[in-house]
């Protein structure tokens, strides 16, 4: 399987702007953002020419692919699945990319970064309607319900995601039972109430040349 292994916070730095790939340390001053908030490299500093139009839909999709943490394969795979969907293509887009199960372990607050919440369901830690679930790239239905591993409720990572989350910051499509470890993925959410900050319409471009 295809991973990136290289330092995250180059990611941050190339896009120009926090993707929130590091947990908590992107909320923190030891965040490279704070310091170098310029592209990595012995060039990142330097003057650059004018950005084409086609650079910056490229842009735009390394940035979404890099925040949802797939590889250009599966993100193309996804583009693909979008324009057979009803409506807009780029609002399909994220859709399906939120209902990811990494990607809603760590909307829970079950995982302090997508990253670590794909090493959390790939470990088994958790159910999907009772059944363990391995694949991070699981796709969630309404209804379906995500729950901690009774083996698995001890992890101290886990934990200490949970206690930065507050029940007033809980995204709509979403209800999480502190107690029961438990979560519900409600619905598919519209693209106005999910907060990525991506202008998708510029991958659809992109994609579409």
């Amino acid at each position: 399987m295809a991973r990136y292994v290289d330092a995250n916070c180059k990611l941050c730095r190339r896009e120009k702007q926090k993707l929130f790939l590091k947990g908590t340390k992107c909320y923190t001053d030891k965040c490279p953002m704070e310091k170098r908030a310029y592209a990595p490299g012995q060039h990142g500093q330097s003057r650059r020419s004018r950005i084409s139009e086609y650079g910056v839909q490229l842009r735009e999709k390394q940035k979404v692919r890099r925040i949802y943490g797939i590889m250009e394969t599966q993100f193309r795979n996804y583009f693909e699945r979008a324009t057979k969907e009803t409506g807009r293509t780029g609002d399909a887009l994220v859709k399906l990319l939120e209902r990811r199960i990494d990607n809603v372990v760590y909307r829970l607050g079950l995982a302090p970064s997508r990253k670590s919440a794909r090493q959390l369901v790939l470990h088994r830690h958790f159910t999907v309607n009772s059944k363990p679930v391995d694949v991070p790239s699981f796709l969630l239905k309404p209804g379906d319900v995500v729950q901690v591993r009774e083996k698995s409720r001890k992890l101290n990572l886990i934990h200490e995601s949970m206690k930065r989350v507050k029940d007033t910051s809980m995204l709509p499509w979403l209800t999480l039972d502190k107690a029961t470890m438990t979560g519900t993925f409600l619905n598919v959410p519209e693209r106005a109430e999910i907060p990525l900050n991506a202008n998708e319409q510029l991958i659809v471009e992109l994609y579409s040349k």
